[in-house]
């Protein structure tokens, strides 16, 4: 004799599922492997303070620290954008107060800055930071910033391992 079943609910039919079958892109505990930030916070600047001498034989310039710095990042903000450009924030993530010798024998200081600024304001940084020419520490000397590099990401910046920026 032939038992018959009960109709099945709809609930438990079969229907095939919309979504993807697991690939590799997870891992066993349903983590994803794969990341990508399609519009990270931040933005990344690495800045170059030069210095123009009012004399050719004057004595070399003193190297920068993060006030001196901070002062000319927010005096340039300021006179870009008003006291709406001192409200930008700005991290100062490193300062390099490295010395060449040139064939010369003249010493040049690469005073190199590595800022993170907020992504929506980094065009304001860069247009004010760029068109900005202040006075130097010394009497007669005038400094402005080069932008040197800009991205999103700071490995892809520095180069891609990052021990650079973090070396004591």
């Amino acid at each position: 004799m032939a038992t018959k079943e009960p109709p099945a609910k709809p609930s438990e039919t079969l229907i095939p599922s919309k979504r993807k079958t697991t690939d590799s892109s997870t891992s066993d505990n349903g983590l994803p492997i794969n990341f990508t930030s399609r519009k990270p916070p931040w933005s990344y600047l690495k800045l170059q303070l030069i210095t123009q001498p009012s004399l050719p034989s004057s004595s070399p310039s003193t190297p920068l620290d993060e006030i001196t710095a901070r002062t000319y990042l927010t005096t340039a903000l300021s006179q870009f954008l008003g006291i709406s450009g001192t409200s930008i924030s700005i991290d100062i993530l490193k300062i390099e107060n490295s010395t060449d010798n040139h064939s010369t024998g003249q010493e040049n200081n690469n005073n190199i800055v590595w800022i993170r600024v907020p992504r929506d304001d980094v065009a304001a940084v860069v247009a004010a930071v760029s068109s900005w020419i202040g006075d130097g520490s010394q009497v007669g000397s005038s400094v402005s910033w080069r932008i040197r590099a800009k991205g999103s990401f700071l490995g892809a910046l520095i180069g891609g391992t990052g021990r650079e920026l973090f070396a004591p």
